[in-house]
């Protein structure tokens, strides 16, 4: 059914409804299977109409779609029967056993078994999964809870739980226009047409002369009209755009229901300012928005469901997982508030942000202009950078104020804001007077200089990030009463907002489904929204107070909060109907009257916070009244500045003496104890070099290179500034001075652990087999499990269980995790018909909802359904044999399929169709990783080649051959993994670890095993935060290296993980693959030749592996640090 046929099915609908065809409107709901209704739903559950239930889920889903479908009709009819047996009802009960849950029996025999036993009991509940059952009443909210909860994550049910927003009886409006259109068509319009009938098109009888068309209204109920009635276009049933956009003025509502018409985003917004029906969601009320980091995309898509559908998957009703937020119970120790330590900036902090993925490293901008980046979990200053004016001779005009206030003493730069793009590679800084400047952050301890924007006229009041028509761009305002959008990779003005008469206070860009939009805020109080079309604002409110505002989305996207101050000191803290435009609800808890602006922040989808009266206050976003408040141990301002990680662990706090604390919970102050930090390396070269200014009056700026004299010392020498810290000390309050950056280097020591009491690990059970070595070795990405693939093509499951001991569930080494099978003993075994397995190259892949998981050992590719072991299906018969599989990241529904043959396969599993075949290797694929942010697959092969191919075309972009140690032959696999910053590559060779950047495919540092670890590498993996490399030699040592520099930090030698009597055997016993836990970065797995698999984790005195050498330490051996080529256009630098 088309789109629009699609919309007039809703439209009959809401007509149903106020028409109050109640049962018609239920019946249209199942039958067309567009809207499923909740509230109606629930009724029908919690009055026990079991036979409705099911008729109309029926509409929606059957028993056997899916898991999370077979999981809803089997609470229901375990519902029923135990309210049978409740009622003593035993003959009931017995048929609904027989003929509703017999079909269970075929997943679960044992379930099935146990529920039969309930009748032979007189009360049920003397079974003690059911001790606890109370009443009918009680039972069914219970279970309602559950059930909304797995229609919520079925997938079949994806966008059919929000009814979409309509002004009301939109039916009857548009054919009152039809209507009008009609009669404007009329060659002898009536001045009071008669309408009798709906059936045929209108047409006026002939009076006596022509007159002009008047409106005409139907004669039932009053229609609410359109604002503007424009006339018909030629040849067009339908309004032009610009009559469109005329009719956007009498916008009432906040941004819903839009329609693009600009290149860039929706260029016509409409909205309703009539009260929404409760059965009608707004559509931004359940947006999607996008993962801050890059991956996977789930199966779980109309996609998902026509493979599954062909597929036909065996259900289980065992396990259910929920790709939803997890529900759990908040409590007060969820809030940071316990004060880890206080550090002194230097001069009053006027705005902070944290990394998004990184979530200690911590953005502070000052009153002097200046823009620090601390490390928390290692209380250190990795970068500070004093304001000035990077090309001041490239302005065309330098405007006087500004050199008024370089010159002057009383009337400083100061920084108005600084924020972290969302993938956190650029730096975001706005000024008090005209500048922007935008750092590129490649992952070091080091900022570069990437665009200066002369962006304002007078003060830059704020600055943010967004991506319309997926381009980063940066949106600014200022004391010009303007808001700019400007190019983040050339510094060019995109979009240019007029409307405010004040200064524009904040911004808070968004986007909801696939509309972008921009909400500002002025200092006399006004809020505006803005689509990227340059035609002015959709919105136009007033903020409690009428003063500054600052406004803000809960982490997910779905809630909108706004706290500002009046002029008088009064301070308001609110969140937004978005459907109405509307307050939801006023927090109470501000006690005095304020001198300034009140800060706050969101977390966790749960707490909001601000600072007032010398204190942090808290809120639960589902109560207006005051949570709790904390003044962290004194000495904070009267407004301090709150800034929450993206974890919501941590809590970073402005203090009065020009410095700040931070405030963390249990979990936080574990991460600060872990974190893993990476130091400044003088031979590291930015991905990113180039500095570009820009005027907001010129399209282009100028391109220059970064000043090395002042920005970054020669690689040449040894560098005078450690971890980005100049040493003579300005605006840093402790200088560092060569002597400590010596001592610092002598205290260094690498990390041997050589004892089994030195860290932490667990033997997998029933893992060992000496006939099957472990090949490859996956976390689930759930991390509740492992899966190993061994040479023999058997995959195994091992899944931690929830308990006191492991109460989060998740993999640890302190809990053995248990060997888990179906109930109906399947194993996962692999086609290996006609297979030598010692020549075999196994390959694996896990979906990313950890359902399915596909892999082959010289056979036929098999997709086996993670609850069964059931085979779904099998392809790509050999010959050639498949060697590497890789999910595409934006449809798992396309593999990339590296072949035997040394060809790349880009095979679509829904049509069982290969789309493109690659060539451009000479021998066998090793490796694929995908590259969303560059738009790239990067292949390696045994023939110690990497090609770089583009997922639009899949044409061939280069290709380049990893540099060979001198000495060693180019043979052997090559594994290539991208870093979390999607943009450097890990490629790991038994000669070599090499990190290299992919946007040039230029090779960064190159480490060759020797000294401590002479052997040929096994295996390597970024850990999940990518801030080190485990690796695993054929000697049986382990290496913890930093991914920055390819540092070695710690060694980890065999004689931690085997017993004394494998040891000293004549069989060598080394890992072969090496995992990284998904969520805990210090975490990892190994699997061994013997096939076994262990998990490691570094005492919980040490909480990590080691710490980086200082970065002119040059390695553990005293070794000095070679490079073979210091070209800021030829990065490779080798790691001694």
């Amino acid at each position: 059914m088309s789109s629009l046929s699609r919309e007039l099915v809703f439209l009959i609908l809401q007509f149903l409804e106020e028409e109050k065809f109640k049962e018609s409107v239920h019946r249209l709901e199942k039958e067309s299977g567009f809207f499923f209704n909740m509230k109606y739903f629930e009724e029908k559950v919690q009055d026990g109409e079991w036979e409705e239930v099911e008729k109309y889920l029926s509409g929606f889903t059957k028993v056997d779609d899916n898991r999370y479908s077979m999981k809803i009709f089997f609470e229901i009819r375990k519902q029923k029967y135990l309210e049978a047996l409740d009622r003593q009802e035993k003959a009931k009960a017995l048929d609904i056993l027989m003929t509703d849950l017999k079909v269970f029996s075929t997943f679960n025999d044992e379930l099935y078994k146990e529920i039969t036993q309930l009748l032979t009991l007189n009360n049920f509940r003397e079974n003690e999964q059911l001790s606890k059952y109370g009443d009918t009443k009680t039972a069914r909210a219970i279970m309602l809870v559950e059930l909304k909860k797995l229609i919520e994550a079925n997938p079949l049910f994806r966008d059919k739980l929000a009814f979409p927003t309509l002004r009301s009886s939109r039916l009857r409006t548009l054919i009152n226009q039809s209507l009008n259109w009609q009669h404007q068509l009329c060659k002898n319009p009536r001045s009071n047409p008669d309408i009798k009938t709906l059936f045929t098109d209108h047409t006026c009888t002939p009076p006596n002369g022509p007159l002009a068309p008047t409106p005409v209204n139907l004669p039932v109920a009053a229609v609410a009209k359109p604002a503007v009635y424009t006339s018909l276009a030629a040849h067009s049933p339908f309004p032009p755009p610009a009559a469109a956009a005329a009719n956007a003025g009498a916008l009432a509502g906040w941004m819903a229901n839009a329609s693009a018409t600009s290149s860039v985003q929706a260029a016509v917004v409409t909205a309703s300012s009539i009260p929404v029906p409760q059965n009608q969601v707004a559509i931004l009320k359940r947006p999607r928005t996008p993962p801050a980091v890059p991956g996977m995309v789930d199966y779980q898509n109309p996609d998902h469901e026509q493979l599954m559908k062909r597929l036909r998957p065996a259900p289980s009703v065992e396990e259910v997982t929920y790709p939803a937020p997890r529900q759990q119970a908040w409590s007060l120790d969820d809030l940071p508030r316990t004060v880890a330590f206080t550090m002194h900036q230097g001069s009053m902090v006027t705005s902070m942000d944290f990394h998004p993925s990184q979530h200690t490293l911590l953005l502070v901008g000052s009153s002097n202009g200046e823009i620090t980046l601390w490390e928390l979990g290692m209380r250190e200053r990795l970068v500070s950078k004093p304001f000035k004016i990077w090309e001041m001779s490239t302005c065309s005009v330098v405007p006087e104020e500004l050199l008024q206030a370089l010159m002057v003493n009383d009337t400083p730069i100061s920084v108005s804001r600084v924020t972290w793009s969302p993938d956190g590679s650029f730096v975001g800084v706005a000024f008090s007077k005209h500048l922007v400047h935008l750092y590129a952050y490649p992952g070091s301890n080091d900022l570069i200089q990437r665009l200066e924007i002369d962006a304002h006229v007078g003060g830059v009041n704020d600055l943010a990030f967004s991506h319309p028509n997926k381009q980063l761009c940066i949106v600014t305002c200022g004391d010009d009463k303007l808001i700019k959008v400007w190019d983040s990779m050339t510094g060019q003005k995109l979009f240019n907002f007029e409307g405010h008469d004040a200064p524009v206070y904040s911004i808070c860009p968004h986007h909801k489904e696939n509309i972008q939009f921009i909400f500002s805020t002025a200092v006399d109080g006004k809020i505006k929204a803005w689509l990227y079309d340059n035609m002015g604002s959709r919105v136009d409110y007033d903020a409690p107070g009428h003063w500054c505002t600052t406004m803000l989305y809960s982490a997910d996207g779905s809630r909108l909060f706004s706290c500002g101050t009046s002029k008088d000191g009064e301070s308001f803290l609110v969140e937004w109907n978005e459907s109405e435009g509307a307050i939801k609800r006023t927090y109470v808890g501000f006690r005095k009257k304020s001198t300034g602006v009140v800060s706050f922040d969101t977390t966790q989808n749960h707490f909001l916070a601000a600072g007032e009266d010398s204190q942090i206050k808290f809120w639960d976003m589902d109560n207006i009244n005051l949570l709790t408040s904390t003044d962290a141990e004194g000495g904070l301002p009267s407004l301090p500045r709150v800034k929450f990680n993206k974890e919501g662990n941590l809590l970073a706090v402005t203090t009065a003496d020009n410095g700040f604390k931070i405030l963390a919970n249990t979990v936080g102050i574990r991460s600060l104890r872990a974190t893993e930090t990476s130091t400044f390396d003088p031979l590291r070269t930015p991905i990113l070099t180039a500095g570009i200014k820009a005027s907001g009056s010129s399209a282009v700026g100028n391109v220059g290179p970064v000043s090395c004299k002042v920005e970054r010392s020669s690689p040449v020498r040894p560098s005078p500034i450690l971890n980005g810290v100049d040493p003579l000390g300005r605006s840093v309050e402790k200088p560092r001075v060569a002597d400590d950056a010596i001592d610092k280097a002598k205290a260094w020591q690498l990390a041997e652990i050589v004892d089994s009491a030195q860290c932490r690990f667990v033997t997998l059970p029933d893992s060992t087999d000496a006939s099957s070595k472990v090949v490859r070795l996956l976390y689930t990405n759930s991390a509740v499990g492992i899966l190993a693939l061994g040479s023999n093509g058997i995959q195994k499951l091992w899944k931690w269980p929830r308990n006191g001991q492991n109460p989060s569930g998740t993999a640890t080494a302190n809990v053995a995790p248990q060997h888990w099978q179906p109930n109906s003993g399947l194993l996962m075994t692999n086609d290996i018909t006609g297979v030598n397995l010692e020549e075999a190259v196994p390959c694996i892949a896990l979906s990313k909802n950890d359902s399915y998981v596909m892999s082959a050992t010289g056979g036929k590719v098999s997709l086996f359904n993670m609850m069964t072991f059931k085979v779904m299906t099998t392809f790509m018969s050999p010959p050639p044999a498949s060697t590497f599989l890789a999910f595409h990241p934006q449809d798992n529904n396309i593999i990339a399929i590296g072949m035997e043959d040394s060809t790349i396969h880009i095979y679509n599993v829904r049509v069982d169709e290969v789309k493109s075949k690659l060539k451009g290797h000479q021998k066998r694929i090793t490796g694929l990783a995908f590259s969303t942010n560059l738009g790239i697959l990067v292949s390696s092969g045994a023939d110690a080649h990497l090609c770089v191919w583009s997922i639009d075309t899949w044409e061939k972009r280069k290709s380049v051959a990893i540099q060979i140690p001198a000495g060693k032959a180019p043979t052997g696999d090559t594994r290539v993994q991208f870093h979390s910053d999607q943009i450097r590559m890990l490629v790991v060779h038994e000669t070599q670890l090499a990190i290299y950047d992919a946007s040039k495919m230029e090779r960064i540092r190159q480490w060759i095993p020797q000294d401590a670890l002479p052997a040929p590498i096994s295996y390597a993996t970024y850990s999940c935060n990518s801030q080190s490399v485990y690796a695993t030699f054929c000697d049986g040592n382990i290496g913890v290296f930093d991914a920055d520099s390819l540092k070695l930090r710690c060694r980890i030698a065999s004689s931690v993980y085997l017993p004394p009597a494998i040891l000293k055997g004549n069989q060598a016993v080394y890992p072969l693959v090496v995992a990284a836990h998904p969520m805990e970065p210090n975490q990892f797995a190994i699997g061994l030749s013997d096939g076994s698999v262990k998990v490691m984790e570094p005492s919980e005195s040490e909480g990590k592996w080691g710490v980086s050498p200082p970065a002119d330490n040059g390695v553990p051996n005293g070794r000095t640090t070679s490079s073979s080529n210091t070209s800021n256009h030829t990065p490779d630098q080798l790691q001694r």
